[in-house]
């Protein structure tokens, strides 16, 4: 398993879809591996195989106190998402130093491919659901910054930007 670098804001890859898996393979499990070690390395939630240029529907989630309880998708779809909304900060590795608060569905029901190729429907709840939404909004060729006002979007942006400068 390897640490993968991130891709850094504005690379076209992190603003372009991913393409979808055609089925579950060594080369997409050893990914996975290398996304898991990634996110932990981070340490984060979760992560989006564009996030490190591999531009496939793959995401990993682990919200778990423990760690070690990947979740592992590809290909995966929202099938239904809770009217109860739910905010948290995001952030992305992307675009390090800077954060929003996003509010998204409390609760989602993802279909995906799993490790074994075999088409899975979980529920997912709270932080959860706000990191597999995050994931597949990366896999959509969109970024966290994308949910918010254009004022809020630009400023965030503006603050990334003169980060950079210093």
């Amino acid at each position: 398993m390897t640490v993968r670098p991130f891709v850094p804001w504005p690379d076209k890859r992190l603003k372009t879809p991913a393409a979808p898996v055609a089925g579950i393979t060594d080369e997409i499990r050893a990914i996975w591996n290398d996304m898991v070690e990634t996110m932990d390395a981070m340490p984060g939630y979760g992560l989006g195989a564009p996030q490190i240029g591999v531009m496939l529907r793959l995401a990993v989630v682990d919200c778990s106190q423990e760690r070690g309880r990947a979740v592992r998708l590809a290909n995966p779809e929202i099938l239904h998402a809770s009217a109860q909304p739910r905010a948290h900060e995001e952030a992305s590795p992307n675009l390090p130093g800077v954060s929003a608060v996003v509010t998204r569905p409390r609760a989602v029901t993802v279909r995906f491919l799993n490790v074994e190729g075999v088409i899975e429907e979980r529920d997912f709840v709270n932080l959860w659901a706000t990191s597999v939404q995050h994931q597949i909004d990366h896999l959509d060729g969109r970024m966290y910054f994308d949910r918010l006002s254009r004022i809020k979007r630009e400023r965030l942006l503006k603050r990334f930007a003169k980060m950079g400068k210093r």
